[in-house]
């Protein structure tokens, strides 16, 4: 695990890809560096398996080019906002350094959502004390690491955005990004397997709606809302609009 710029929290495989990956791709078309953190297998999932996530996750991740794809075991819907989570979690951001995490919303449809975007914005904090020790993956001490920014992104639930990211040029790989993770989404032939409220070809187009709305605020045609707990800083007011 190298140092990046930007790290990815999502608590599912494909969350980050529905929620960010047009940033994601964005930055880095810019010359940032990305990486991603599951935090969990996805095995509670209707459709498909842990074993087949796994690998879906892994064809998503050379698609978006980023330098790493790292899954924890924390428990599909039994993980707990606790100390073992978080030092989990604090290992890989020593291990990565990144500058900003992006992480689950606050709040959303899936319970698992809000409570891991609150333990990865914890273990962000904690990750920079010096007195929380940890041992890397290769074995020696890390030293204390603390991202600069720690950003929300939304999910199922429209939440209003504190600022949008214009994904206008990425859309389309976007889109076809998500489709890599062909358990879980919409594919002719797949009739047969069971119904979820993300399996309809419906959902497909309500996420590219969604990008258009959230676009339409800043002008753009595509973008992605994040959530910010504390608000940013601007260097340049001509350069924000």
């Amino acid at each position: 695990m190298q140092k990046v710029s930007i790290l990815a929290i999502g608590v599912h495989p494909d969350d980050v890809e529905l929620s960010c990956s047009g940033t994601l791709l964005a930055h880095i078309a810019k010359g940032y560096t990305a990486g991603l953190l599951d935090l969990t297998r996805g095995e509670l999932g209707t459709r498909g398996t842990a074993k087949i996530r796994e690998a879906e996750g892994k064809a998503a991740a050379e698609a978006l080019g980023v330098s790493f794809r790292h899954t924890l075991d924390l428990g599909d819907g039994i993980f707990e906002n606790n100390h073992a989570s978080r030092l989990e979690i604090i290992r890989v951001l020593r291990a990565c350094r990144p500058e900003v995490v992006l992480c689950n919303a606050p709040r959303d449809r899936h319970p698992d959502h809000g409570r891991a975007g609150q333990l990865a914005a914890e273990a962000c904090f904690y990750s920079g004390l010096r007195k929380i020790e940890t041992i890397g993956y290769t074995g020696r001490l890390q030293e204390a690491w603390r991202p600069r920014a720690v950003y929300h992104y939304i999910q199922d639930y429209n939440l209003q955005p504190d600022f949008l990211v214009d994904i206008s040029d990425f859309m389309d790989r976007k889109m076809e990004i998500i489709k890599l993770f062909a358990s879980q989404f919409y594919r002719p032939g797949a009739e047969g397997e069971p119904e979820t409220p993300i399996s309809s070809e419906d959902f497909l187009d309500f996420v590219r709606a969604k990008a258009a709305v959230y676009g339409r605020a800043a002008g753009y045609r595509f973008a992605e809302g994040f959530i910010t707990t504390r608000p940013p800083g601007v260097g340049d007011l001509v350069g924000l609009f």
